[in-house]
């Protein structure tokens, strides 16, 4: 296989511009070209308002090694693509099905290829299936019902699903499961796009119907999903797990049970602690969703404010402080919203949500900066935990429980006592207003966070804004607190995929080992590779 990098078209071409154009590239006949694909597709912008598409495409030729020689370009390459692989049966025989515990990218996918496999996993989900959910969210949003076991964080498809449904992730991954990931997906139900967009996303709309088709494929191949199944305790006998308690009120004997628990899964962790089960509290980020109109962004990133052929324009922005904190944004959503996503009752929490086709009038993402376990009040392994449910009630207490907006220009004059440039955006762009799922109220955000943070969030903003002009504008809105970017716990395990208890398998973002769907779903495959490894299949 001959790979070819950096294949650029104006954005006005078809398929058979791309193959003309690999084709000089290799200095070959069209006829030599036996089959292709493209791999990567991404959007070159670094000369706007002039915007290229540039592609990666792999080809299989007649000769491939005489291609190779006669071709001097440093864009083409040979590679071995090798497929996904789920590995072979181990010896042990299972008294019991394996439990899996959460139905997220994590539980979803470790079900999925242990269903796939003979294995007859059993996953309990103390939320409803997502068509159940989806309504209960929505009550929620518009009426501030919350149900506290079924909402942006409780749930099938995990939160991720009331997100932009990102697929990319920075996890090396030498394996194949990244791509299989993607598979699996597009065989649900998502667009084949997603197989080589530089950044794949689905959007919450076409991820719930994805994350459905997954459900009834592990049931078709002998796998049982159990909703409104909470697990509130385990059975631990000689530093071995045998058995889960659902509901407080019914015991499932298992072996194997698989913690695919969300970052949100408080009650689970504080049950985990007291059974002593080895944890530690690690770093994660706090901050707040900056929204400014889609439009703006277009223009910053491409040179247009709308084009026909372009997507919603996005960004990845960092900057480090002063005081050594970094400031980054986290989860961009290009036209997009900034939801409810509370799950406790008195408390509030935001993210970010975009649709498929990525229509609305705002774009946003959290601007977060990063805590350790210096920046809690104790050693405690849940005292991260602690701090986000302080950040929460503060903001339910200031927005009056619905979601607290301010301005940039207020929340930086509150923090700093500076006035920054009068505001352009509703000059350039009016009637801007805040987009947001759930009711929200204008209130003093800067009153969430303590104030280094706070001071910290200015300043990197501000330097942002020295890059990406238009970025600091005094007229964009902070809405909080975004408090859920990733899990406050890691919950220990060793090579074997296996906490100290024997038979405890901790997986995905709620215990530590992931952070977003994609990352999430490969851990989810990785504690089932493991499980393989060690039992016959259950069947």
């Amino acid at each position: 296989m001959i790979r070819v990098n950096q294949v650029k078209l104006p954005l006005v071409h078809g398929r058979q511009d791309i193959i003309d154009k690999v084709t000089k590239i290799l200095r070959i006949a069209p006829e030599k070209i036996r089959s292709w694909q493209i791999v990567k597709k991404s959007v070159d912008a670094r000369k706007k308002p002039e915007i290229l598409m540039s592609y990666t495409v792999d080809v299989c030729v007649e000769s491939e090694q005489k291609v190779l020689a006669a071709c001097k370009s440093a864009r083409v390459q040979k590679v071995t693509v090798k497929p996904y692989v789920f590995p072979g049966e181990g010896g042990e025989k299972p008294a019991f099905r394996p439990v899996i515990v959460g139905t997220g990218p994590a539980g979803l996918f470790c079900g999925y290829l242990l269903a796939k496999n003979g294995y007859e996993p059993l996953l309990l989900e103390r939320g409803r299936c997502v068509e159940e959910r989806m309504a209960d969210v929505e009550k929620f949003w518009q009426e501030g019902v919350l149900n506290p076991m079924s909402n942006v964080q409780f749930g099938e498809g995990g939160a991720g699903t009331f997100s932009d449904g990102k697929l990319n992730t920075l996890v090396k991954d030498k394996f194949g499961r990244n791509r299989e990931v993607l598979r699996i997906f597009v065989e649900a139900g998502a667009p084949e796009e997603i197989l080589y967009e530089a950044k794949p996303h689905i959007g919450t709309d076409i991820l719930c119907k994805v994350v459905s088709n997954l459900r009834r494929q592990i049931i078709s191949w002998g796998g049982e999903i159990r909703f409104g199944a909470q697990m509130t305790d385990l059975c631990i006998e000689g530093e071995r797990v045998t058995g889960v308690r659902v509901n407080d009120a019914e015991t499932i004997p298992c072996e194997a049970v698989v913690i695919a628990i969300g970052h949100s899964a408080r009650d689970t962790f504080e049950m985990l602690d007291k059974r002593r089960i080895p944890m530690e509290a690690k770093a994660f980020a706090v901050g707040l969703r900056m929204e400014h109109p889609r439009r703006m962004i277009n223009k910053m990133q491409y040179g247009h404010e709308e084009h026909p052929l372009l997507p919603a324009a996005s960004y990845k922005v960092t900057a480090q402080t002063s005081s050594g904190r970094g400031v980054y944004s986290f989860c961009m959503c290009p036209g997009g919203y900034v939801v409810n996503a509370s799950s406790e009752q008195g408390k509030l929490a935001v993210n970010g949500m975009s649709y498929s086709g990525r229509k609305g009038a705002n774009s946003n993402s959290a601007m977060i900066v990063t805590v350790t376990p210096k920046d809690y009040e104790n050693d405690s392994p849940l005292a991260g935990v602690a701090f986000q449910r302080e950040l929460e009630e503060r903001a339910y207490r200031i927005g009056r429980g619905a979601v607290p907006v301010e301005t940039y220009g207020d929340y930086r004059y509150a923090v700093t006592g500076q006035r920054g440039e009068p505001s352009t955006i509703q000059k350039e762009y009016p009637g801007f207003l805040p987009a947001v799922k759930g009711a929200y109220r204008m209130a003093q955000v800067h009153e969430i966070l303590p104030q280094a943070l706070n001071e910290a969030l200015v300043e990197g903003i501000d330097l942002i804004g020295q890059t990406m002009h238009g970025f600091a504008d005094t007229g964009a809105y902070l809405s909080g607190i975004e408090s859920r970017t990733s899990s406050p716990v890691r919950i220990m395990r060793d090579e074997t995929g296996q906490s100290v208890i024997r038979g405890l398998y901790p997986c995905g973002e709620g215990a530590g080992y992931a952070g977003g769907i994609t990352s999430a779903a490969m851990d989810g495959m990785v504690i089932a590779e493991k499980i393989a490894a060690r039992y016959r299949r259950f069947a």
